[in-house]
C-alpha cells in the first residue's frame, strides 16, 4: 500500500457510448491522459463518475479497467460509498479483491450528522474492511450531511482507519485549518475538493491533495509542482488562468469534462446520465475560448 496520498489526485469520469452504455474501451484512455499529465494517484469512482447512475457490475468492471490501466503506477482510491453498512463493506470488499487498499467514503446523508451516529456507521464498517484504508468525504448539502469540524476530528479519532478526510464544505478553508490545528494521532492529512476551485488556499491551510475533475489534469500537476517547489507567483498564475472554466465547471458538471476530453482527443463522446444543464451553443463558445485560451485546443477562426 502507498503509504501517502499527495499532490493531484482526480476523479475519473465514466465514458459512455452515443447510446448511453459505458465504453470499456474509453477507459484505458482516460487513465492513460491522467498518467500522462503526471497525477499522484486516481479516483473512481466518485460524484464526478457519475457513480449514482452506474449498476453494481458496471462499477466493478470499470473499476477493474482502470486498476489495468494503472497497472501499479500511482495509487487508486476507489469510491466505496452507500446507502448502509452492507453496500459499503461490499464495494470494499470488491475494491480489496482488485487489489485496492484505499477507499473513499461519505457516510449516507440518511444517518444525520450527530457525531455518535457517525461514529457507529463508519466503525460498523471499519470492522467488516479491517485491512483497508479509509479518505472519509465529507460533502456539503444538499448532497452531504456537512459534518462539523469536531465531528470530524471525533470521527477520525474513533475510527484509525479513517487516514484522510477530503474536505468539501463551503468554505472549505476554516474547516482544514480546524481540523489541522489539533488532529488526532492516526489522521495523515486533509485533501480538497470542490474541483480545484479552492486549491491555493486549500494548500496554503496545509491540504496535502486535492481531488478534481479529470480534464485540466496538465494545468493542476504543474501548479501542484509550482506550489511544492515554493514558485508561488507560477502557481497563483496557473490558478487564475484556469479559474474561469472551473466557475463554468462548476455549473456543467460532467458535461463540461467530457466535452473538453472530446476537444482535447481523449473521449468520443460526450454522453452523460447524470441529470446535469445543457450546454447550448453560446456556453460551448464560452468553454472553447476558455480552452484555446489555456493553449488546450486551437482557436476558433475569426
Amino acid at each position: 500500500m502507498a503509504e501517502t496520498l499527495q499532490g493531484i489526485l482526480p476523479v475519473l469520469p465514466t465514458p459512455f457510448d452515443a447510446d448511453g452504455g459505458i465504453d470499456l474501451p474509453a477507459m484505458p484512455r482516460l487513465v492513460r491522459f491522467a498518467l500522462d499529465a503526471g497525477v499522484h494517484g486516481v479516483v473512481f469512482p466518485g460524484f464526478a463518475s457519475e457513480v449514482e447512475h452506474l449498476t453494481a457490475d458496471e462499477r466493478l468492471a470499470l473499476l477493474k479497467s482502470v486498476v489495468d490501466a494503472v497497472g501499479g503506477a500511482v495509487p487508486i482510491v476507489a469510491g466505496a460509498s452507500g446507502p448502509d453498512v452492507e453496500s459499503v463493506v461490499e464495494h470494499g470488499r470488491a475494491a480489496a479483491e482488485l487489489g485496492i487498499p484505499w477507499l473513499m467514503i461519505q457516510p449516507p446523508k440518511s444517518i444525520g450528522s450527530e457525531a455518535a451516529e457517525v461514529v457507529r456507521f463508519m466503525t460498523e464498517v471499519a470492522d467488516g474492511l479491517t485491512d483497508s484504508r479509509f479518505v472519509l468525504q465529507n460533502a456539503p448539502a444538499p448532497r452531504g450531511s456537512d459534518l462539523s469540524a469536531a465531528t470530524l476530528r471525533e470521527l477520525a479519532a474513533a475510527v484509525p482507519q479513517i487516514a484522510y478526510i477530503k474536505e468539501e464544505t463551503l468554505p472549505s478553508g476554516p474547516s482544514i485549518s480546524a481540523l489541522l490545528d489539533e488532529p488526532p494521532v492516526s489522521l495523515r492529512g486533509v485533501i480538497g475538493g470542490g474541483g480545484a476551485r479552492y486549491i491555493l488556499d486549500e494548500y496554503q491551510r496545509g491540504a496535502c491533495a486535492v481531488m478534481p475533475a479529470l480534464e485540466l489534469a496538465d494545468e493542476h500537476v504543474a501548479l501542484d509542482r509550482a506550489w511544492r517547489s515554493g514558485d508561488r507567483a507560477t502557481a497563483r498564475s496557473i490558478y487564475v488562468r484556469t479559474l474561469p472554466l472551473l466557475v463554468l465547471q462548476a455549473v456543467y458538471r460532467m458535461r463540461l469534462t467530457k466535452h473538453t476530453l472530446v476537444r482535447r482527443g481523449v473521449l468520443e463522446h460526450t454522453t452523460v446520465r447524470a441529470p446535469t444543464p445543457e450546454m447550448d451553443a453560446a456556453a460551448v463558445a464560452d468553454v472553447d475560448a476558455n480552452l484555446a485560451e489555456l493553449g488546450l485546443v486551437p482557436a476558433a477562426p475569426a
